[in-house]
């Protein structure tokens, strides 16, 4: 075997195992962007418990649920440790808005909710 080819299929290696990691952490993103858009969607309608059992289903393991109520706006945040993969993952984090439905109760204070870990 010549060092050209050991060269070559070395960088074929590597290009590869980037590719695996930059998949996986853009599959992490979209899940955490997908459990926070169904979040927020119950947390509109009055869900909290169906928000958070949501986000136990679709986001990635360790995943933290913040849910803020308003006057007309319920926004979730959801927030996911960092994976195991090759490229930093510290990013995965997504927050999505749905407009509070007509007869779903408000709390008095408007203020951030705290960060629940959802198993």
């Amino acid at each position: 075997m010549t060092v050209e080819a050991a060269l070559g299929i070395g960088a074929v290696v590597a290009v590869f195992l980037l590719a695996v990691s930059a998949m996986s952490a853009l599959l992490g993103q979209l899940r955490c962007i997908d459990a926070s858009v169904e979040a927020a969607r119950l947390a509109a309608r009055g869900d909290r418990a169906g928000a958070r059992a949501a986000v136990a289903r679709l986001a990635p393991a360790g995943t933290t649920l913040t849910i803020s109520i308003g006057t007309e706006l319920a926004t979730a945040e959801v927030t996911a440790p960092p994976g195991t993969g090759l490229l930093p993952e510290s990013w995965r984090r997504s927050r999505a808005s749905a407009v509070v439905e007509p007869g779903v109760e408000v709390p008095g204070s408007v203020e951030p909710g705290r960060p629940e870990a959802v198993p």
